[in-house]
């Protein structure tokens, strides 16, 4: 029988992918370079139209913000505070108008404006489908995050909101909503912003390395809510070997989302909210939650194989149905 890609699915082929590199080194989204003088971390995404990007629903603009703000939300999420440079790869339809693409990059050097880093490069080719392909390069600074660093005793601390950019997405294609409920003209306005142009939590990471104790060692785990919020802690769990236990009532929630547990999936799989989620010894937990207002301790690890729990035993389903499907 022939497998396919399909069959596989993401998770699948990740796994299998591993054989071909040194051990953790697929564990998070990105790739540490150990030079004499200091170490990269490098970050490589592809866009492809239709999937990860509508004309439909965004301008070329609000793509190259996105393209340049997504890969600097993965090397944030590793530890990166200092970004680098960039590779743009483009595969562009010949039909493809020249406006687009100098919008496309007027986008990117929006987004670089506001966290840094400048395009060195890239390269070019003609095909079928629009696909962008950035590589982004940060400097490696304490604490180096990585999924595979929490420990039993970490508090779970969430930065911000989930959910908005999944409502956003819902609301620009004219998507039933989980409920009819009314809602705000206000959180209307931030879920569009939310999916059209993301914000890397650049001041939650530079906070996080403010607030440290002086008697705190820099491990500390952490990954970001691109994939959406109980993936991220499923990455955390898989990667660390151990268990996560949630408390519902700690979750964060937009001031204006609706009190409907319908909307509530939203929050715990809606992705592309781009929060830091990280597990950090309770000292450390304790005081980002004082210095950055958005962050919330919103669960503990504890020893055990690699499931996520409610405070009152229920189990959450984290099966790769309910996730986004790359193929």
């Amino acid at each position: 029988m022939t497998i396919t890609i399909k069959d596989l699915g993401e998770i699948e082929l990740l796994s299998r992918l591993k054989k071909f590199m040194r051990y953790g080194q697929i564990d998070d989204d990105i790739a540490e370079i150990n030079t004499t003088n200091k170490s990269l971390l490098i970050n490589t995404d592809l866009l492809v139209e239709n999937i990860h990007f509508s004309e439909e629903i965004s301008n070329a603009k609000d793509i190259g913000w996105k393209c340049i703000t997504t890969n600097i939300s993965d090397l944030i999420c590793s530890g990166s505070a200092n970004i680098i440079s960039f590779t743009v790869g483009l595969v562009l339809p010949p039909n493809t108008h020249w406006k687009w693409v100098e919008d496309l990059y007027e986008g990117m050097s929006e987004a670089m404006q506001e966290f840094g880093g400048e395009i060195i490069g890239g390269d070019c080719s003609c095909g079928e489908t629009k696909i962008i392909s950035i590589t982004a390069i940060g400097a490696m600074t304490p604490p180096r995050l990585h999924r595979g660093n929490a420990l039993p005793g970490d508090y779970i601390v969430s930065t911000g909101f989930h959910g908005l950019s999944r409502l956003g997405l819902a609301l620009l294609n004219s998507e039933q909503l989980p409920s009819e409920v009314q809602i705000s003209h206000e959180l209307i306005g931030r879920a569009i912003n939310a999916h059209k142009r993301p914000y890397p939590a650049l001041k939650a990471l530079k906070a996080l390395i403010e607030c440290k104790p002086e008697s705190i060692s820099w491990r500390a785990a952490g990954t970001d809510s691109s994939d959406g919020l109980i993936d991220a802690i499923r990455g955390i769990c898989q990667s660390s070997n151990c268990q996560a236990v949630l408390s519902k009532t700690s979750i964060l929630k937009d001031p204006d989302w609706p009190d409907d547990s319908l909307w509530d999936d939203w929050i715990l799989n809606g992705g592309e909210d781009y929060e830091l989620i990280l597990s950090l010894p309770k000292g450390w937990a304790e005081a980002l939650c004082k210095k950055f207002k958005s962050a919330q301790i919103i669960g503990f690890i504890k020893q055990g194989k690699p499931n996520i729990f409610w405070d009152n035993l229920e189990k959450i389903n984290i099966e790769q149905s309910s996730l986004f499907q790359h193929f």
